[in-house]
């Protein structure tokens, strides 16, 4: 069976949706379904209908004084989230080679999602035995170093909202189980300035990672370095890797405009 071209599985309706967004740029600040009708040669019914749905998620917002139609405060955080997102990652990437350098192991910048920790890049170790590549992937961040590091400066009520159960799943046998547990560990983390996850996740795998600021002094990520457990010792964590991720966190963050 020939494989499908991807064109083939465009929703016509998501199309039209975009389509209608795309409407709105240069100059153009606000839209009247008339023209939008025009425009993107539809009824003005089924244009209705995308704005409707469009501002039902505050990517659309109707000024009540003329009627028309202008860009929601959603599109705005997206396209914010993208800046930020790039801007970090490109600031991010010569430090990652920098501290590989430094450590041989393998180093990720890493941001917080709805509870979760995702990972935007990474500079991968030549070692043979090594982390498998975790670029894009989503995991608790109860049980990761670089989600600890984001709870710790979070408010208990923000946590309980993140994790509202109070048992947690459990991957090895030193994965945080509960909530009690967390905040103890927590605390210590919001002390130190850093977090470390010792097979919590996976057996045989050690992370540290250190908070990443920008300059309004908000955490927008973390930097962090993983690798197996016979070349992550307790030793090796304290006296070299713990100083490493510290330093290039600051240095990271500095780029960012973040200033004590």
């Amino acid at each position: 069976m020939a494989r499908k071209e991807k064109s083939e599985y465009i929703i016509q309706a998501v199309s039209h949706a975009l389509d209608l967004l795309e409407q709105f740029h240069g100059e153009v600040d606000e839209l009247g379904v008339t023209e939008l009708s025009k425009r993107l040669k539809l009824h003005k019914n089924n244009v209705f209908r995308l704005l409707a749905t469009l501002e039902s998620r505050g990517y659309i917002e109707q000024n009540k004084a003329t009627e028309n139609y202008r860009l929601g405060l959603k599109a705005l955080e997206l396209g914010q989230t993208f800046i930020k997102q790039m801007g970090l990652l490109r600031q991010a990437k010569p430090i990652l080679e920098s501290m590989r350098s430094d450590c041989n192991e393998t180093c990720y910048v890493v941001i917080f999602k709805d509870g979760h920790v995702v990972y935007l890049d990474m500079v991968e170790t030549d070692m043979t035995v090594r982390v498998v590549t975790r670029v894009g992937s989503r995991l608790p961040a109860y049980c990761t170093a670089s989600g600890k590091v984001h709870m710790a400066f979070m408010s208990e009520d923000e946590i309980d909202e993140i994790l509202p159960e109070e048992e947690f799943k459990t991957f090895t046998s030193t994965t945080i189980k509960n909530r009690k547990e967390l905040r103890k560990e927590l605390k210590q983390v919001a002390e130190q300035g850093y977090a470390v996850d010792l097979e919590e996740l996976d057996l045989g795998v050690n992370c540290i990672a250190a908070p990443i600021r920008d300059y309004t002094r908000r955490i927008v990520g973390a930097i962090s370095i993983s690798g197996p457990t016979m070349r992550l010792s307790a030793e090796r964590i304290t006296s070299e890797l713990v100083p490493l991720v510290l330093k290039s966190a600051e240095e990271l963050s500095t780029r960012l405009g973040y200033h004590k």
